[in-house]
């Protein structure tokens, strides 16, 4: 019963993949457990990724890449196939959008914001997740959530500019460690020239109007320079595209940005709760 769920689990990408490492080994003349151990994994674990009952892990491609790739980068280019179809079905259709995004306007209200997170620290969310996802799809969605961050060293510069609520760095994610490595990551992200980062305090609302009510936002700039809005809840999501609607919504970050701290002090007060005030 549990093999037959684990191949439904296992997507296209994933049996192209074992496909193909499949018939390369077989072209070598290769046993399962002599590729297993040119890769660092099991016959068994060979077995099982040929067979569908378990999809490839990210791991197990890279390895593939040196033991039957030879220099091709053909499980490489998978790599980023199989990821896809990995993270969660309410992202799927917005991941490629960010990745390939010109500037990206985000509020984060509740926790740090996925581009912006440490392992440790996505790790610890992830697996408080309701409901409890197992230690495997924890590790995925981790992968998953590390690998947008070749967004920011992207030859083609992405502008990215995030405004954080004072409650996200509060907020205690996994231990004490976590969070400090958390809020160090978040100032080393904040000294990045093409990061604009800005912390709105909490008595933001004390003047009688709070801009940031509505909850997270992502505001995208597309490399044909349109705008899109995501907006992500309870596991479900929305990609708007009416551009009244997106204009209403930039106008909105426009406002949260006036009630945030300017990025000198927004830096200078995250440094001083990570500790790593200079």
């Amino acid at each position: 019963m549990a093999r037959a769920e684990n191949r439904e689990t296992v997507g296209p990408a994933a049996r192209m993949a074992a496909a193909v490492a499949k018939r390369l080994r077989q072209k070598k003349g290769w046993t399962q457990e002599y590729l297993g151990s040119q890769t660092g994994f099991t016959g068994a674990a060979i077995s099982a990724m040929e067979r569908h009952v378990h999809p490839v892990s990210d791991d197990m491609l890279v390895q593939l890449e040196r033991g039957l790739g030879g220099g091709t980068g053909i499980f490489e280019e998978m790599r980023e196939l199989v990821r896809l179809e990995k993270l969660p079905e309410q992202f799927r259709g917005y991941a490629p959008i960010e990745q390939k995004a010109v500037a990206l306007w985000l509020y984060a209200t509740h926790v740090a914001h996925g581009l912006f997170q440490t392992e440790a620290y996505a790790r610890a969310l992830i697996a408080g997740g309701h409901p409890e996802p197992t230690p495997e799809r924890v590790e995925e969605l981790v992968v998953g959530r590390m690998a947008r961050k070749k967004l920011f060293d992207r030859k083609s510069v992405c502008e990215i500019e995030l405004i954080l609520d004072e409650s996200v760095l509060r907020r205690p994610i996994g231990d004490e460690a976590v969070m400090r490595e958390q809020l160090a990551y978040l100032a080393e992200c904040a000294r990045r020239r093409n990061v604009n980062l800005q912390v709105l305090p909490l008595d933001a609302g004390s003047s009688g109007e709070y801009a940031g009510a509505r909850g997270d936002l992502n505001i995208v700039e597309t490399p044909e320079h349109d705008h899109v809005t995501y907006l992500e809840i309870q596991r479900e999501s929305l990609l708007i595209t009416d551009r009244a609607k997106v204009s209403t919504h930039r106008q909105q970050y426009a406002k949260i940005r006036t009630q945030a701290l300017d990025p000198r002090r927004s830096l200078g007060f995250i440094e001083e709760l990570a500790g790593v005030r200079r």
